[in-house]
């Protein structure tokens, strides 16, 4: 038990951390918060695996893993749209240019 919620938290960390670095422009989000959406992505991934009938197979699961990165994209994208840091006029850190 212990070992399966450790490695699903080192697991969701990782899955966060590259679909973090797979999705283009900058995430202006907070690492905790890229740990937890690859967490809810490994975990909704692999759940939505089993329900298709992928979820276990003989060797490396990669459509299991495929599922869970697309969702950890997703996710991220979602966390940094609705929950990104805000710069000091509410502005998402763009600069204006004079003309």
């Amino acid at each position: 038990m212990l070992g399966t919620i450790i490695w699903g938290i080192v697991g969701g960390a990782i899955i966060g951390i590259l679909g973090r670095l797979l999705l283009p422009g900058k995430q202006n989000i907070s690492m905790l918060m890229t740990v937890v959406a690859g967490i809810l992505a490994a975990t909704l991934g692999g759940i939505i695996a089993d329900w298709l009938g992928v979820g276990d197979t003989k060797g490396i699961d990669w459509w299991r893993h495929a599922i869970q990165l697309a969702l950890a994209i997703f996710f991220v994208w979602l966390v940094a749209r609705f929950m990104g840091r805000r710069g000091p006029t509410g502005t998402t850190g763009a600069v204006a240019r004079p003309r």
